[in-house]
Order: C-alpha cells, then structure tokens, then sequence
C-alpha cells in the first residue's frame, strides 16, 4: 500500500520569532516540490508568527504539545483551540523529553492523543525504548506496552502518525543502523495490526526519530516500512530541506 512520506521537524526550545521566520523563508522555495507532506513542530509562543511565516506554502505547522481539557485552571498549557486558531494540524505527543523530564506517562499520552484526534488534528505519537531497555533485550516488550496504552480507546488508528524514537539516538549522535530501524519499526507496524487490523496497520505513518540527518536519511528512506521521520536538530537549519528532499 502507498504510504505518503512524512518529514516533520522539531524545534524543540530553539529559536525565536526572528530566526524561525528567517529559516522558514529559506527553506519554502527549497522544500516547495517535495514529495511528500512537511511540517515544522515549533514552540508554542512561536506559532502566530510562524503560520504567517509559512503562509501560502507547503510547510505546515505543528505544535510539540497539547492538554487534553479544553480550558481551565492548568497553568502553562495549551489548549486545542488556541492550537487550531493558527491553524495548527500536527501535534508532537509524548515526546521522550516529556516524559523523561515532565512527568509524562502512558496515560497521560493517551489522553493527549484522543484530544488531539477529537480536535480534528493529527497526533505525532512517540514511542521508544531507552539503552538499557534495548540492552537488556525488551525493546519489543516495551513498545507493546507503549502501544497498547498509548491508543486505548483509539478509533481510527489511521489518523495517528506514530514516531520511532529509540530514545538513545536522540541528541546523541548515535542512530539506528538502517536495519535496525526497519526492523524495530516492522514490529511497531506488525503490534498495530494486532490491536487493530493489518490492513489499518498498512495505512498507519510511522516515522523514524532518531538522529534523522541529511547523511542517512536516504539509508533509513529506502526502508519499505520507514514512512518519514521526526527531525530534531537538523531542522534548525537549511539542511532540513535535504532531508525532505531525500529522494531526489
């Protein structure tokens, strides 16, 4: 089945009003007939200027997190009104750094994830399992786990893009060799098939999110199960387009 490549960035807490619409700017006439669907997931107070920024392109903005509740007394967070008035479409959930150091849990991606869907958007779901996790041989019983947690109560799991994000790869410089990540994310594609059916399974995105550059991005490409990836750092800069530009 043909599955649309998805190449979304993250800028994580990077940049500012100034610099991201410079960068967007940059980058439009350079991703502008891409193949495949481009989104940059940038910080909350960003957004208004980073909508204007990439109005009239091909670059969609997304957002790297989101409340479930849609108002109340949760100081700090975002709600998914205030995300779709900018016209949002991608939310990040359960990032690793969220859950390494926010307190972020299964559940509370869960929540997340049906919020975002409710809305109309679409959730950029991460999953992934830690070194010691992976060394010590549970990689697969980990993100069953995750999964099966993270999409309970899930409709349409076709509607969730899922993110691969071995947790040691990330803003390390290490990366899945190209094998390992097909394989690990066949895994992902093959539990998603349990928990629902194969034929959802082979319509669901799943990127790869670990250290994705514009080196290796052509090796993790030719997988026939990686669907895109989940960008972190190098999208900070021009080389993002590369990376959106894999195949040509």
């Amino acid at each position: 089945m043909e599955r649309k490549p998805f190449i979304a960035g993250n800028w994580k807490m990077n940049m500012t009003a100034a610099s991201g619409a410079k960068l967007i700017d940059e980058l439009k006439p350079l991703v502008k007939d891409a193949d495949c669907d481009v989104a940059l997931c940038v910080p909350a107070i960003l957004i208004p200027a980073m909508a204007e920024a990439a109005k009239g392109s091909n670059i969609a903005i997304g957002a790297q997190n989101m409340h479930w509740e849609a108002k109340g007394a949760f100081t700090g967070e975002i709600s998914a009104d205030m995300l779709k008035e900018y016209g949002v479409k991608y939310v990040i959930i359960g990032h690793s750094e969220r859950r390494q150091y926010f307190g972020e849990t299964d559940e509370t991606v869960n929540k997340r994830t049906k919020a975002v869907l409710a809305a109309g958007m679409t959730p950029i779901m991460c999953i992934g399992e830690t070194l010691s996790e992976r060394e010590g041989g549970i990689t697969e019983d980990v993100l069953s786990r995750q999964l099966e947690k993270d999409l309970e109560g899930v409709e349409d799991v076709t509607k969730v893009v899922i993110a691969y994000e071995p947790v040691w790869a990330i803003g390390t410089g290490r990366t899945a060799t190209d094998e390992q990540a097909q394989e690990t994310i066949a895994f992902i594609r093959k539990k998603i098939g349990e928990l629902f059916c194969p034929k959802c399974a082979e319509k669901v995105i799943i990127q790869y999110g670990g250290s994705m550059n514009a080196g290796n991005c052509k090796g993790l490409m030719a997988q026939p199960d990686i669907d895109g990836g989940l960008i972190g750092g190098a999208s900070l800069k021009c080389d993002f387009a590369k990376i959106v530009n894999f195949d040509k």
